[in-house]
């Protein structure tokens, strides 16, 4: 008989304790703050106290549907170690291994994954449409840069807009920049929010509803264009410079104080802290 390890002796203490934990969870007044109670209601249950997610299938369907696939155990991981097919219920065990106060709270990286479960990616579902991203100048008439770019130096500029717009101009080299330097202004005072963004390789979908990330919201992190896996944040504030770049998959609507309280406390992701809140376990309510 093969022997229990340190890693699913912790899963299922983490189990025990969530069911006990959630057995006197009030749904009621999670799906009554629901926007469609035909949504998804998922309960995410922390050493903080209880969050409760409404997500959006009709607006993100296949980022959802990986999501509770992933919460409810029924995504196949491969162990890393074995080559041995694994049933998990990926987030259980997991910490908020990211938090700046005041802005979000964030978890579900694999790199953090308790048995190291590797997760694949899936594209973007956003309408930068929908956000009215397309009606933003990027540049406003005194020649600064719209708030909803958050181009705070140079160095951003260079990297977020002028980069990307070289490449998709096919300029490689400074003496074609300069001798292009007047039709490139031209083209910069033309630009929309979205058209900056479909330059740096994001592609949107105008048949999708999409909303904009405000306190509350529930997007996935991501390190670029089609990049969406496991890992997701809650926003603490609006910030409408990351609409249009993350996927919004649902919002907080039971729980605001506990993720207020999660959220009260840094966590630097390069660095373990006891301090961090625990994940016990991420699964439908409804």
């Amino acid at each position: 008989m093969r022997q229990p390890t340190i890693h699913s002796l912790f899963l299922l203490i983490v189990s025990l304790y969530a069911s006990l934990n959630t057995a006197t969870a009030d749904v009621s007044t999670a799906l009554l703050a629901m926007e469609n109670q035909q949504n998804p209601l998922v309960l995410v249950s922390t050493s903080q106290g209880e969050i409760y997610l409404e997500l959006f299938p009709a607006e993100a369907p296949n980022n959802v549907e990986n999501f509770i696939a992933l919460a409810e155990g029924a995504t196949e991981f491969t162990n890393p170690n074995t080559g041995e097919a694994i049933e998990s219920r990926y987030y259980n065990g997991m910490r908020f291994h990211r938090v700046v106060p005041g802005f979000i709270i964030q978890a579900g990286s694999a790199a953090y994954n308790p048995l190291g479960l590797q997760v694949g990616l899936l594209d973007d579902e956003i309408n930068a449409d929908a956000l009215g991203l397309n009606l933003i100048p990027a540049l406003n008439p005194d020649g600064s840069f719209a708030d909803a770019l958050n181009i705070e130096s140079k160095q951003d500029f260079h990297g977020e807009i002028l980069t990307p717009l070289y490449l998709q101009r096919n300029i490689s080299d400074f003496d074609e920049a300069l001798s292009r330097q007047y039709q490139t202004l031209e083209t910069l005072q033309g630009l929309s929010v979205k058209s900056v963004y479909e330059n740096q390789g994001y592609r949107y979908d105008d048949t999708l509803l999409s909303r904009p990330i405000e306190r509350g919201t529930v997007a996935l992190a991501n390190s670029g264009p089609d990049s969406n896996g496991p890992e997701f944040f809650i926003s603490l504030t609006a910030a409408e410079w990351l609409s249009g770049k993350y996927t919004v998959i649902g919002k907080v609507v039971e729980g605001q104080q506990v993720m207020d309280r999660i959220g009260s406390t840094a966590i630097d992701p390069d660095q373990f802290s006891s301090l961090s809140t625990l994940i016990y376990s991420v699964r439908r309510a409804n």
